[in-house]
């Protein structure tokens, strides 16, 4: 009878536990669906789903075709070169309740001709035959032949066709708007990347019956204008002989003459600086005229001068400049759009700050930017500071190389250079900073943005540096040759801030801070190739190497060049 009653008890607690792992069990799995539940719900509302419009069915659609899903399923198994826009195909079709777009009950539509003759153009310009699809392009000319209407027994050719019209542009738009697919930090570009919707644009491209030339592309005037040159040197690169141009023994200059002067006419009118052939060998004031302008092309001091600095330059490959052209319309690609408000772009390569407003051009001035062990960092911010007469707090890396040397060297030299230790920081360093007043680094103002890499705006005590036309020689920061022209125009909107104020303000004895009532956008950009406002190509050395690294990732095979590395 025990013995009965001690295996009714041992049965007894097994099922408790048995219970208590199934309680367990079950709670887990609750909980466990309840957070994919709430995962879920969280992905829903940040990536709202596209809503089709239901409105278009096929009592009320214009062209009567509709593609389902199984379609595009099994078209994309069968086409892994559009794989990768599978999104894309899902939300443009669901958006139009899976409503044929390049095909309609009476064929096929203009806007596939039109977007043939786009494709056929941007491999003429691109010189790019990854975008020609020879395939596509007589599948869409075979129904421009047929005119027979009795196209629902071609629904499978037609449907293939209508989602490999789909895929092209995905893939055409993608390469063209949106990039190449590399991570921009990787190459030193803090700017947040343009993202372009590539199914709102076919979208767009369908529904605009005025056809390719009035559909607006997610592209700016700048990328336009640099990529009118890419067929110019196209052409130069196919037609013209392009070797090395030996270095004379002197510079030449208005009057000279030399064998290689008719090599170096022949290539300025092939460039279009030299407005007429001419096949002397005398250096004529036309031949002067084409040089200067090729030197302020160059960034080079525009005085005629022919030598070596010229000659490196004009002996630059057109090949070479074709991928220079490439690596900054790819850049141009990533740029957001310029917004109507006031914005200030720095070119790192060029020495160059442009202050706009309302997409116009205000002024510009030259700028002094980092050295390439210093280099200016690229990226964005937003001005919202301006300190008048400041005090310059150097920074721990030029404590440590430059002024806690020279202070054991020399006692006086904090004081000799006015400036003053003020505490004591990491690492045991003195806390050291320079008074206001005309010997401060920094000049009588600066300029700030706050952002993670410590750069700056500001006025400089060595004004000389801006007659070189290298100007890549600060620790990271960007001087200004206009400082106060800058404050003006930043305090314009505050009427208290006048000039005679600013210059009181600029030679104060201590700190004066002012903040603006409306911060302006800043973009330090790195372009070695644009067009000026004159229209005319420029070209910039590769001062970070930023250029070589970006050719790496865009060329199979990057050409080098030491001018343009250098």
């Amino acid at each position: 009878m025990w013995a009965l009653e001690k295996i009714c008890n041992a049965k007894k607690l097994y099922n408790v536990r048995k219970m208590l792992i199934y309680y367990f069990i079950l709670h887990a799995l609750v909980a466990w669906s309840c957070n994919l539940v709430q995962h879920k719900e969280q992905e829903q509302h940040q990536q709202p789903s596209i809503q089709p419009d239901t409105t278009i069915t096929k009592q009320t659609s214009f062209n009567n075709l509709f593609v389902d899903t199984n379609q595009v399923v099994s078209f994309l198994s069968n086409h892994p070169a559009y794989q990768k826009f599978q999104q894309q195909y899902a939300d443009f079709y669901r958006q139009r309740n899976y409503e044929f777009a390049w095909f309609d009950s009476s064929g096929i539509s203009e806007q596939a001709y039109n977007f043939i003759n786009l494709l056929g153009n941007a491999v003429n310009t691109y010189n790019d035959s990854s975008l020609y699809n020879k395939e596509l392009v007589n599948e869409v000319d075979a129904f421009k032949k047929d005119t027979t209407d009795t196209l629902i027994h071609k629904m499978p050719d037609i449907t293939e066709t209508e989602l490999a019209l789909t895929g092209q542009f995905f893939m055409y738009a993608s390469k063209v708007y949106n990039g190449a697919d590399i991570d921009v930090e990787q190459l030193g570009w803090f700017i947040p990347r343009k993202k372009v919707d590539l199914s709102l644009l076919l979208d767009s491209l369908i529904a605009n019956k005025s056809g390719v030339q009035s559909t607006e592309f997610p592209i700016s005037d700048e990328y336009k204008k640099l990529l009118d040159f890419l067929p110019v040197y196209n052409n130069i690169a196919q037609s013209e002989r392009w070797d090395t141009i030996a270095f004379p023994a002197k510079a030449l200059h208005k009057g000279s003459k030399s064998s290689i002067i008719p090599v170096v006419k022949k290539r300025l009118y092939g460039l279009g600086d030299l407005t007429e052939q001419d096949s002397t060998a005398v250096f004529d004031t036309a031949l002067l005229n084409a040089a200067k302008n090729f030197q302020a092309r160059m960034g080079l001091k525009a005085d005629g001068v022919i030598g070596k600095a010229f000659l490196k330059e004009l002996n630059v490959s057109p090949q070479q400049r074709i991928q220079q052209i490439l690596i900054n319309l790819e850049r141009l690609r990533w740029m957001p759009k310029m917004n109507d408000s006031a914005m200030i772009i720095v070119n790192i390569p060029e020495y160059k700050m442009y202050v706009y407003e309302g997409g116009q051009l205000q002024f510009d001035m030259d700028v002094v930017v980092g050295a390439s062990a210093t280099g200016t960092v690229i990226f964005t911010g937003n001005l919202k500071y301006i300190v008048f007469s400041p005090y310059w707090n150097v920074p721990a890396s030029i404590l440590k190389k430059e002024i806690v040397p020279a202070m054991s060297r020399n006692p006086n030299y904090l004081a000799e250079h006015h400036m003053e230790k003020y505490g004591t920081g990491a690492e045991g360093l003195p806390l050291i900073r320079q008074l206001p007043g005309p010997d401060n680094a920094l000049g009588r103002v600066k300029f700030l943005f706050p952002n993670n890499f410590d750069i700056y705006f500001h006025d400089t005590n060595d004004p000389g540096a801006f007659n070189s036309s290298k100007r890549n020689i600060s620790h990271g920061c960007i001087r200004l040759s206009e400082p106060k022209e800058l404050a003006m125009y930043l305090l314009r909107n505050q009427p208290e801030y006048t000039e005679e104020r600013i210059d009181s303000l600029m030679d104060l004895d201590k700190e004066k801070w002012v903040t603006l009532k409306n911060t302006v956008p800043v973009m330090i950009s790195y372009y070695t190739a644009f067009v000026d406002d004159s229209g005319r190509l420029n070209f910039r050395n590769d001062i970070y190497k930023h250029d070589s690294a970006m050719a790496a990732k865009l060329f199979a095979s990057p050409l080098t060049d030491t001018l343009v590395n250098q």
